[in-house]
C-alpha cells in the first residue's frame, strides 16, 4: 500500500505529531510506502528508503492562520502531483484536499461554544483573532469531515462532538491516543532531587495555567478544604494569575509552582495522585501518562479521555466547577493510602491497553481494510485523482 499522511509534524515530542510518527513507523514495519506531506519529520523517517518526504515550509509566514492556509494550499497541490497513492490520511481541515481517513483531535465547533474559549476571556485584538480562527475552522472542518470515508475520534467526547455537527455515527471510529509505557511507568523518584516537598501527600496538576481552561482555580479552591494535601503545579507561570490566587487563599506553603518541566515522567513517579478537572479537553495525553505512571486520577467529564478512568482507578466528576465534589474526592483518596495504591495498580492496567504500539496497529489495520476495499471497488482510482478542493483549516486550539 502507498499511504499519504498530510500533517504539520511527524515526530516525537508533539502530541499529534507523535500519533502520526507511531502510525508511520507501524506502516513502515508492515512494508508499506509512505508519502509525508509535512513541515517537519523525525530524522529517522527522513532517511528511511520507504519514506518520501515532501517538505512544506511555513515558518516564515506571520500568524498561525496564514501558515495553515499556505500549508493547506501547498499540500493539496503536492497531492495532485503524487501518483499511485492508495490512501490519504489527514488531521481535521488541515488541507484543501479530500482524504480517505480524517483523524480528529479537536472539534473547533465545540471549542467555539465553550464558556472558556479565549475570546470570552480576552476582549481585545488577540481575543478577536482567536474567535475568527476558531469560527473559520469550525466551518471548514465540517466540509472536511463530510468527504472522508472514516472519521477517527481520539476520544468518546470527540465522537459525540462529531455527531453533534452532523457526522454519521456509522462513519466514526474511536481510536484513543497512545502512551509510552516505558517512559511513563510506576516507580520511585527522589523528591529532593526534583525540588518537591518530602513526607507529605502530593498531588500533581499539569497543563497551561495561563488561562482558566485547565481549571486550576477550582483545584486551588478545593485544596483549601483538604488541609493534609500538597499540590505540585507544572506549567508556565509567566502571565498566570494562579500563583497569586494560591497566595490569597493561604496556600502558598502547600502549592508548589515548578514551571514548565521536561521531566514530567519523573515527577509523576514522585507524586501520589493526579488531579485534572479540565473545563474543556478533546483528548489529553497527560491523563494517559498519569494512568501509565500508576497514579489515581481525578478528572471531569469535560475532559476528553475521561471515559478511560474507571471507578477502580479514579474519580470522574460530572461538573468541572464543583469545588465541594472535588474536595470530597481528594479527601477520600488522601485519607486512604491503601485505596490510592489499589487505584494506582488499576490505573496502570488501563494504560497498558493503550500503548503507542496498539494504537498504531489499529490505525494501520484500518488503512489496510479501506485500501483493500477500494481496490476491489475501483482498481484504477487513486485518492489523488479523487481529491476535492476544500477550505483550509487547522487541527487544534491556537
Amino acid at each position: 500500500m502507498k499511504l499519504c499522511i498530510i500533517t504539520h509534524k511527524v515526530k516525537r515530542g508533539d502530541g499529534q505529531g507523535r500519533v502520526n510518527y507511531e502510525v508511520a513507523k507501524e506502516a513502515i514495519n508492515r512494508g508499506h510506502h509512505l508519502t509525508l506531506l509535512a513541515s517537519e519529520i523525525a530524522p529517522e523517517l527522513e532517511n528511511d528508503s520507504q519514506v518520501n518526504w515532501m517538505e512544506i515550509p511555513v515558518n516564515g509566514y506571520p500568524t498561525e492562520l496564514i501558515r495553515n492556509f499556505i500549508f493547506a494550499k501547498k499540500s493539496a497541490d503536492l497531492l495532485k502531483k503524487s501518483r499511485g497513492i492508495d490512501l490519504v490520511k489527514v488531521n481535521g481541515a488541515i488541507s484543501m484536499a479530500a482524504a480517505d481517513v480524517n483523524a480528529v483531535h479537536f472539534v473547533h465547533s465545540s471549542w467555539l461554544r465553550s464558556p472558556v474559549h479565549i475570546s470570552r476571556n480576552r476582549r481585545d485584538l488577540y481575543g478577536l483573532y482567536q474567535w475568527l480562527f476558531t469560527a473559520l475552522n469550525a466551518r471548514w472542518e465540517k466540509q472536511a469531515f463530510q468527504t472522508a470515508k472514516v472519521v477517527i475520534a481520539v476520544s468518546e467526547k470527540v465522537a459525540q462532538e462529531l455527531i453533534n455537527i452532523g457526522v454519521p455515527r456509522s462513519r466514526i471510529r474511536v481510536i484513543v491516543n497512545g502512551v509510552d509505557l516505558q517512559e511513563f511507568a510506576p516507580g520511585i523518584a527522589s523528591r529532593q532531587k526534583l525540588g518537591l516537598p518530602e513526607n507529605v501527600t502530593l498531588a500533581l496538576f499539569a497543563g497551561d495555567i495561563r488561562t482558566p481552561r485547565k481549571n486550576l482555580d477550582t483545584v486551588l479552591h478545593a485544596l483549601v478544604k483538604v488541609p493534609d494535601l500538597h499540590l505540585v503545579v507544572v506549567g508556565h507561570t509567566e502571565g498566570s494569575p494562579f500563583p497569586q490566587l494560591a497566595v490569597s487563599l493561604g496556600l502558598n506553603e502547600r502549592v508548589h509552582f515548578v514551571g514548565y518541566r521536561r521531566d514530567i515522567a519523573e515527577i509523576m513517579r514522585a507524586v501520589d495522585l493526579f488531579v485534572f478537572p479540565s473545563r474543556y479537553e478533546a483528548c489529553t495525553l497527560v491523563l494517559l501518562e498519569a494512568l501509565a505512571s500508576g497514579l489515581p486520577v481525578i478528572t471531569a467529564t469535560a475532559t476528553g479521555g475521561a471515559e478511560l478512568v474507571t471507578p477502580e482507578c479514579g474519580v470522574v466528576l460530572p461538573d468541572s466547577d464543583d469545588t465541594d465534589a472535588l474536595a470530597t474526592a481528594l479527601l477520600s483518596l488522601v485519607s486512604e493510602r491503601i485505596l490510592m495504591q489499589q487505584m494506582g495498580q488499576a490505573a496502570r492496567s488501563v494504560a497498558e491497553q493503550h500503548s503507542w504500539t496498539i494504537m498504531a496497529q489499529t490505525y494501520v489495520d484500518l488503512f489496510e481494510e479501506l485500501s483493500n476495499a477500494e481496490h476491489r471497488s475501483h482498481p484504477d482510482l487513486s485518492p489523488s485523482s479523487r481529491s476535492l478542493p476544500l477550505p483550509f483549516g487547522a487541527t487544534g486550539a491556537n
